[in-house]
């Protein structure tokens, strides 16, 4: 059965990255995740992963170099063109208009006033995650900003009551703002030895907060990412 989502709240992600088959094997080691073929040209050659036959997140070739290497999380919105509105209202601006991808849904990619880029996801036969929370799925997505006050009102407004699950901390030094998405593990210090043995790296090594244990990766093709247990 779907998974229901509120407005605003994350429903899915998505890495671009040069090597698609490479980013295969790194994921398929570290999370178990198997993959379909991946659609055709006209979908973009998507490769949608999944976890016990769950579908969980899907990786995409970034061929022509536009679109930065990494993770892309998407938020609910019933009505994407609404949505988009509220992102130009609000002192955003978009990347990608509200796009119709075929049956699945419509796809928009929106940049919040620091420029940090995120995804709009309204749903039609893709409804987004199938499981989340567990070992091996999307945990949860934690936004770094350079200026918190200044766009939590942003967020607030655009993503309305799925603003309130967002978590929103300083980008350390003079790093770049990101959505940095966390995916589940049974054991952090495991999953970031796994990364370095796959070719990887640990950008933060493990630590506590109040959620869980974190350590911040990057996988083989410098794609970061958390890895999240408790």
């Amino acid at each position: 059965m779907p998974m229901e989502f509120a407005e605003g709240a994350p429903c899915w992600a998505d890495a671009a990255l040069p090597d698609v088959e490479s980013g295969k094997r790194f994921y398929g080691d570290l999370f178990g995740w198997t993959f379909d073929e991946g659609a055709g040209a006209e979908y973009g050659y998507y490769t949608q992963a999944y976890s016990h036959g769950r579908n969980v997140a899907a990786l995409a070739p970034d061929r022509d170099g536009r679109t930065p290497t990494g993770w892309t999380v998407y938020f609910k919105a019933r009505d994407a063109e609404t949505v988009a509105s509220a992102v130009r209202d609000c002192g955003g601006h978009l990347l990608v208009e509200p796009l119709s991808i075929g049956p699945f849904g419509t796809m928009t990619l929106a940049a919040d006033p620091e420029g940090t880029v995120f995804g709009l996801w309204q749903a039609g036969t893709h409804t987004g995650f199938e499981a989340q929370g567990e070992p091996g799925t999307f945990r949860r997505t934690e936004l770094h900003a350079r200026d918190r006050t200044a766009v939590a009102p942003f967020y607030a407004s655009v993503l309305r009551q799925g603003a309130a699950d967002l978590g929103i901390s300083a980008a350390p030094g003079n790093a770049q703002a990101r959505f940095l998405v966390h995916f589940a593990v049974t054991d952090c210090e495991a999953a970031a030895d796994a990364a370095t043995r796959l070719g990887g790296r640990v950008k933060e090594e493990p630590f506590d907060t109040p959620y869980g244990r974190v350590a911040v990766l990057a996988d083989n093709q410098g794609a970061a990412f958390a890895v999240h247990q408790g």
